[in-house]
């Protein structure tokens, strides 16, 4: 990976510092060199290994930050930087992320107050110390302390989960105005990992005004942040929305380009200059005979950029799926034209992994078969928690009454125009025996065995304890393998490699945990499993019928990781499914 990123940062520090100082000029010249830096093809190390005039061939890069890109590279320091920040100590990143406080009001704040922080910034404002410094006021100050509760959500990545209704939310009320065509989200959101930093969305028009105003209006927003001609901003909740919108000729590729990931972009822009083509937000453009290909970003004939099919077609390359734009082999395996077939939405037939309100669900088993059977599902099965280590207050249900509820099951079966599995989800303990009776587990159909305890185990243990789950003979699926919930818990570090190959020996179906709280496999742990030729669950968790619907994120997350339909027990028909579970 280059560090590109690295030093533009650096330039952009160095600005902001030049700005706290008061200096004229010199900071938009370094934000104008961070951004080609950023967004340069080529790793700036490489450059700077062939000296001060390789490196200003980079657009915008002139003497002075040349010579400081290299000192850089060469001694991991820039020596007028670390004067700057000598001069002034700051979090420079963390202070400029509230609202209304730009570089000079840092500048301001410290000489005055001492503030360097966002705790010392916060600390002053609840103190009414900055209504006192000149310039500032009552109002002000308020507004900042808004701002500082705001920043420090917005530090912390949302969940994909929370932040993709919005986006689809908007998708339906932009793509309801006249004169609007195709509208994605973009970013990471579009590659569905598993969290977001913030909500990018792009639309189609050639009435950029029209649909601004309309994005305004939605009565979803909270506080505008900004508002251009072709751009906006604004808050939904503690999430912030962007809103670009692109001409119809220039959509697939503004699509391609700001969904990305950076490595998968940079791949693909070396592999243009390599043709004589230059590869940007506004298209695919032959600078083959242009003498000046910097001279702009539309210098050169445009060969592609209305869709985003077109922008691979120019490369030579097949449409790449977003899931899969990570620059970690997806280029290679397109060039030689085996990318995997992936799962796809509607797929899957069945849920294994529910629950209902004989544990900690909220409906009736009747109920959830019969949402299972509005979703066009041909099998449906009832996992309710068992007894055991993890469940507390009650959850689980004891041996006798799983007994039971075979007989519910197979009542509401008999009514069912789809098939009705019964099973358990059986709770996997410190040292990897499953929580339920062998001969209660011999009579129920799918045995899902979880772990919901002792997750801070190392890595060999957590292994060893989760093989052991997948050898005995009644287990079918090993349900969310780590136990993490995002953003709040880790989960067991696993081998995935090794328990890849005890779930293929055991003929053990690896669950996906679709639960967006979850996402468990993750999609690196999944094309580690497909590779060992592993098969792969993918379930809801759901606790209600609204829930079933989190399939979508366990289809995409699945999507990330390569998976391919067949490698998908609940892709398969009843007869198939069953063929496993024997």
């Amino acid at each position: 990976m280059s560090r590109n990123d690295e030093v533009a940062a650096l330039l952009e520090e160095f600005a902001d510092l030049l700005d706290a100082n008061g200096v004229a000029y010199k900071p938009s010249s370094y934000r104008r060199a961070a951004e080609n830096v950023r967004e340069h093809p080529n790793p700036i190390e490489s450059l700077a290994a062939e000296g001060e005039d390789t490196v200003k061939t980079v657009n915008r890069v002139g003497d002075a930050i040349a010579s400081k890109i290299v000192e850089y590279i060469e001694t991991g320091h820039i020596e007028e930087l670390d004067a700057l920040r000598e001069e002034l100590p700051v979090d420079m990143a963390g202070l400029t992320s509230v609202e209304g406080v730009g570089p000079k009001t840092v500048g301001t704040l410290y000489e005055e107050l001492g503030i360097t922080d966002l705790d010392e910034l916060e600390t002053a404002a609840r103190e009414g110390r900055i209504q006192e410094v000149k310039g500032f006021g009552a109002k002000t100050e308020a507004n900042i302390l808004d701002g500082i509760e705001f920043a420090r959500q917005a530090t912390g990545r949302q969940l994909l989960g929370n932040a993709r209704p919005v986006a689809d939310d908007l998708r339906s009320y932009l793509a309801d105005l006249d004169g609007v065509g195709r509208v994605e989200p973009a970013g990471s959101m579009r590659r569905w990992r598993e969290t977001v930093g913030d909500i990018d969305v792009l639309a189609e028009s050639d009435d950029a005004e029209s649909v601004i105003d309309h994005f305004l209006a939605w009565d979803h927003l909270g506080d505008t942040i900004e508002a251009g001609e072709q751009k906006a901003s604004a808050r939904v909740n503690a999430m912030r929305v962007d809103l670009r919108v692109i001409d119809p000729s220039e959509y697939g590729a503004a699509l391609q380009y700001f969904t990305g990931s950076k490595d998968h972009n940079v791949h693909l822009r070396n592999i243009a200059i390599d043709r004589g083509l230059k590869m940007n937000e506004y298209g695919m453009f032959d600078i083959s005979d242009v003498d000046d290909p910097d001279g702009g970003p539309h210098v050169g004939e445009r060969i592609a950029g209305e869709t985003e099919e077109s922008m691979y077609e120019a490369l030579g390359l097949p449409h790449v799926p977003p899931e899969m734009r990570e620059d970690t082999g997806e280029i290679e395996r397109a060039a030689d034209g085996s990318l995997p077939a992936l799962v796809e939405d509607g797929e899957i037939r069945g849920d294994l992994h529910t629950h209902t309100n004989w544990s900690d669900g909220d409906n009736t088993i009747a109920e959830m078969v019969a949402a299972a059977e509005a979703r066009g599902y041909d099998y449906h099965v009832v996992t309710d928690h068992a007894t055991g280590p993890g469940m507390v207050g009650g959850v689980g249900v004891e041996d006798d009454r799983l007994l039971e509820q075979i007989d519910e099951v197979r009542a509401v079966a008999d009514e069912s125009d789809i098939a009705v599995f019964t099973g358990v989800e059986a709770n996997i303990d410190a040292d990897g025996d499953l929580s339920v009776a062998d001969d209660v587990l011999d009579q129920l159909d799918v045995v899902v065995a979880s772990p919901h305890s002792g997750l801070g185990q190392d890595r060999e243990t957590a292994t060893d304890r989760l093989i052991r789950a997948i050898e005995h003979p009644a287990t079918d699926v090993l349900g969310h393998p780590t136990g993490r919930l995002i953003n709040q818990r880790p989960g067991l570090p696993v081998d995935y490699e090794r328990l890849a190959e005890a779930a293929v020996e055991h003929s053990v179906a690896l669950e996906l945990n679709a639960s967006p709280y979850r996402l468990d496999l993750n999609g690196e742990a999944l094309r580690t499993a497909v590779e060992a030729g592993a098969t792969i669950a993918i379930d809801t968790d759901a606790h209600r019928p609204a829930e079933l619907d989190y399939v979508r994120y366990g289809v995409h997350t699945a999507r990330r990781g390569w998976v391919e339909t067949a490698d998908v027990l609940n892709t398969r028909g009843v007869a198939a499914f069953t063929d496993f579970l024997h």
